[in-house]
Order: structure tokens, then sequence, then C-alpha cells
């Protein structure tokens, strides 16, 4: 068996040994966490309200359709594309990573990303031609 990675593929055992189980107290298995012995009752109240609220997100994300999802990061790389666009001067190295990633995402799931794709399609557009154009002001500069 193997699994890739951007690095090329590695081989993989197929027989992984066990972990132990940490020791009773020691910060649940979490390097350089509290052991709940050394935690408040607020402290640990604290820490059961966000355990709480991160199963509640983890649940509310599980019921939201992934095209959602992907299209919400999608945009994000759009944003992310402009804050570069709009600095002075534009740092268009950046702007253009954050793009082609935008590009990558629309480009690899046509027909799956629901009522967003068109939406995305133009964003894309949009932040192309704005990349284009701020990048012959650069070189005429």
């Amino acid at each position: 068996m193997s699994l890739w990675t951007p690095d090329g593929e590695h081989d993989v055992p197929r027989e992984q040994p066990v972990p132990s189980a940490p020791p009773a107290g020691a910060g649940d298995g979490i390097p350089g966490a509290p052991s709940l012995d050394d935690m408040s009752p607020e402290e640990i109240a604290q820490a059961q309200a966000m355990a709480a609220e991160l199963a509640e997100a983890r649940e509310r994300l599980a019921d939201t359709p992934s095209s959602m999802v992907v299209a919400n990061h999608a945009m994000g790389l759009y944003e992310l594309g402009a804050i570069h666009l709009s600095n002075n001067p534009p740092n268009l190295s950046e702007a253009k990573v954050a793009i082609d990633a935008m590009g990558a995402i629309v480009d690899a799931l046509p027909g799956r990303l629901g009522e967003h794709e068109e939406t995305l399609q133009a964003a894309r557009s949009q932040i192309q031609m704005a990349f284009v154009e701020l990048s012959t002001q650069a070189d005429e500069g």
C-alpha cells in the first residue's frame, strides 16, 4: 500500500503499531495540555462547553452540502486574491496563487457546485480581469 503526497508516493506498512494509551490525567494525550486533575471546576466546565460547541459546529457542517462549503472556500480565495490586488503596490505573485487556487476548484468541479457555480465562474473571471489589468499597469509603470 502507498500514500501519495505532494513530495511523491510513499510506501505505507500494512501493519501499524497500536499506540499506547496516555497515562490517566496526562492532558488527554495532547502534548503540553494540562491534565484534568490540574484544572479548576470552572476550567473543566469551560472546556466542556467548548467541546459541546465544537460538536454542534461539526454537526451543522455535516448537515451542510459540500458544494456550499467548497463554494464558500472558493470565495475566500477570491477575497484573498482581491486583498493582494488592492495593496499599493499590488502583490501580484500572491494574488496569482489565490486566483489560480480558486480557478482550480471551479475547473475541477464542473456541474458539481450547485447553484453557486455560475457565481463562482463570474467571480473568477472578474478577479482574473482585475489581475491582468493591474499586471499590465505594473509592466507599463
